[in-house]
């Protein structure tokens, strides 16, 4: 369900409460599947790593609200090295669009201090931007971004509904790949994540299904509320 092929895709995001969260996930699994990729749990971890530049222009545009923007993070899953992802984020007109490539550990870890590792003309052009960016923009990694997802898919619109609980931030960065790091949460006890992501159209049924009474519709961002929570203080 990954949306690498350049189009930008429709992403609302909502403030639950415990209970609220509960209800729409209750209303939701009777619609639509779990992602294959969650397992027995029924849920995986995600953790990322996002860079910015020595002005914090990442954090910056996204607290201005700047239209057209842009962020590097490295994505990996329930803490393993398996699988490491480099992605982008741009947001436009309030639509998003990922697109994403793989690294080895070798690359992750050169790149968790700041230092683009060696490529050639046929390493991804993701790869090769991040890189570009280092050296010109001092891009280097800022702060984890740590949080349990429970996500279930639908074909039809690319739908892709999301219940992110226990959002924490960490600036243990050195230990980005480790089993264990250290983090703390950035949200008030009892409040959560849904996310409804789709392409061009969002099936009505699952529409209705979604909409909770009190459901506070929000431009969250785990980035920067982790940002401005992390554990190296950054004043704003």
């Amino acid at each position: 369900m990954k949306n690498d092929n350049g189009q930008y895709r429709h992403e609302y995001k909502y403030i639950c409460s415990e209970a609220q969260l509960a209800l729409a996930k209750e209303r939701i699994e009777h619609l639509m599947p779990l992602d294959s990729h969650v397992g027995d749990t029924g849920k995986y971890i995600i953790r990322s790593l996002y860079f910015d530049d020595m002005y914090n222009s990442c954090f910056f545009e996204n607290e201005d609200g700047v239209d057209q923007r842009e962020k590097f993070r490295i994505r990996i899953y329930n803490s393993s090295s398996d699988i490491i992802r480099l992605e982008l984020k741009s947001k436009k007109s309030g639509k998003t669009l990922k697109k994403s490539c793989a690294l080895s550990p070798e690359q992750c870890r050169t790149l968790m201090h700041g230092i683009p590792p060696d490529i050639s003309p046929d390493s991804p052009y993701l790869l090769q931007k991040l890189c570009a960016s280092i050296r010109t923009r001092l891009m280097i990694p800022k702060v984890i971004v740590e949080y349990e997802r429970v996500p279930f898919v639908y074909p039809l619109g690319n739908v892709r509904i999301t219940f992110d609980k226990n959002i924490k931030s960490s600036a243990d960065i050195e230990n980005f790949l480790s089993k264990d790091i250290s983090a703390r949460p950035v949200m008030p006890t009892g409040q959560h994540v849904l996310e409804v992501k789709y392409d061009r159209f969002l099936p009505d049924f699952i529409s209705r299904h979604t909409q909770l009474e009190g459901l506070q519709f929000t431009s969250f961002s785990k980035y920067y509320l982790c940002m401005k929570y992390n554990l190296r203080g950054l004043s704003i």
